[in-house]
């Protein structure tokens, strides 16, 4: 996908720009105090989407949301990126921002590929974890082959067929976003429904395969304390996203053996730590985390943060 397609000049409704090589990278802060939180958005989401999450830790310590360069209100580059060129764009934001490490990072969903090259790259900066139904390196170790990696890459649709979802999907951000203050709302929700955003969520997707190949390279995980949040519930954000055909080609045997993958797959993620915990989110799917309980987020992230004070 080139720069040209996902250029944009939205405008973010709070929050500031720092300059990375030339680019404009977007970035919203508060607080003070250490660790510092800093939040790597999913595929298709973007940093303020966690505000309620945000303005929490905020209160404890400081925190902060950023969108990835190529997505949201960061300048356009081309997609899909190494897990590497994200963990080191976001390095170079948090020390030009002056946000002294270590760090806890959390990482929702295609955001922890980003995360565990962070931690290989710089390990020495991280003091702890959150993962959010992240990724994982091994998941294809884990799950049917109709659900793997690299099926992931093919399900991008084509932008005529995105256009006639346009008003279904305008209308689940609007519920997703419904907690989200005023001031905020109206211009996250189109901006969700756009072009730009909407290609580039799925244009990140494109090298989940090379991005699992990427990490298997380096280290695991270190060894700091780590809460992984598993959700249970059926995702709108999916099925908005996918075509009734192929939700359709989708067994519930299936369907029980992802959900099998992911419990074995979060189990080992856990127990690879001395501090590992994971904890099950029931009733809700996997991009209405942040949205529906950001207090249950907020807590594994403040349980994390005092794991690292008593360390």
């Amino acid at each position: 996908m080139t720069d040209s397609t996902l250029s944009s000049a939205l405008i973010p409704p709070i929050g500031d720009f720092q300059q990375i090589h030339g680019r404009r990278v977007f970035v919203h802060r508060s607080g003070d105090g250490g660790p510092a939180v800093v939040v790597l958005p999913g595929a298709g989401m973007v940093g303020l989407d966690y505000f309620l999450v945000h303005q929490r830790v905020a209160r404890f310590t400081t925190a902060v949301v950023y969108d990835r360069g190529g997505t949201g209100y960061s300048d356009p580059v081309p997609l899909p990126r190494t897990a590497a060129a994200v963990a080191t764009e976001l390095h170079e934001l948090l020390h030009d921002q002056a946000i002294a490490g270590p760090y806890v990072l959390v990482a929702h969903s295609l955001g922890g590929a980003y995360a565990h090259r962070f931690t290989q790259l710089y390990a020495p900066e991280m003091a702890g974890l959150v993962w959010l139904d992240a990724f994982h390196r091994d998941w294809d170790e884990f799950m049917p082959a109709e659900a793997g990696l690299a099926a992931g890459e093919r399900m991008a649709p084509d932008l005529a067929w995105i256009r006639r979802q346009r008003p279904d999907l305008r209308r689940m951000y609007a519920e997703l976003l419904g907690h989200h203050p005023e001031h905020l709302r109206p211009s996250l929700i189109e901006a969700h429904v756009s072009d730009n955003w909407l290609l580039g969520g799925f244009a990140e997707r494109g090298n989940l395969v090379a991005l699992a190949d990427e990490l298997r390279a380096g280290p695991d995980l270190p060894d700091v304390p780590l809460i992984a949040l598993t959700t249970e519930g059926v995702d709108p954000a999916q099925r908005a996203l996918t075509s009734e055909e192929t939700r359709q080609g989708v067994s519930e045997q299936t369907l029980r053996e992802i959900a099998e993958g992911r419990r074995k797959m979060v189990e080992a993620l856990v127990s690879g730590v001395s501090h590992g915990e994971r904890r099950v989110v029931p009733g809700i799917g996997h991009s209405q985390l942040c949205f529906a309980r950001p207090d249950i987020v907020v807590e594994a992230i403040r349980d994390v943060v005092d794991r690292v004070g008593r360390a």
